[in-house]
């Protein structure tokens, strides 16, 4: 069974840094197609950046230049650094395999305070 597990969320000044996690079990990271997406209150979710079982990303225009996915094949777990953080950044952050099926973590809050 899939389970994906993010953490890492926080309330950050504007201009800080986190890093989210995503844990995955039930599949292999390194050979799947992940991505983090974030819903903002009263909006609709949104897509934020993906990685690639070969290791290519791709981001939102929004954030590239600010955050960065990566992935440590050892931990199974794929990360979402979020630098250079905006009010606008403020949102609940979801991981989600790519690859196959609907499978979602449970999101983490971001909040980031001017």
């Amino acid at each position: 069974q899939v389970q994906l597990v993010e953490s890492g969320g926080g309330l950050v000044q504007a201009g800080g840094s986190l890093r989210l996690s995503c844990a995955a079990s039930g599949i292999f990271l390194s050979i799947n197609d992940m991505g983090w997406y974030r819903q903002a209150p009263g909006k609709q979710r949104e897509f934020v950046a993906t990685i690639t079982s070969g290791g290519f990303t791709n981001y939102a225009h929004y954030v590239e230049g600010r955050f960065t996915i990566s992935r440590d094949n050892a931990k199974n777990t794929v990360y979402l650094h979020l630098n250079s953080l905006k009010t606008e950044d403020t949102a609940v952050y979801y991981c989600h395999l790519l690859s196959y099926g609907d499978y979602w973590g449970q999101g983490t809050q971001v909040t980031v305070s001017s």
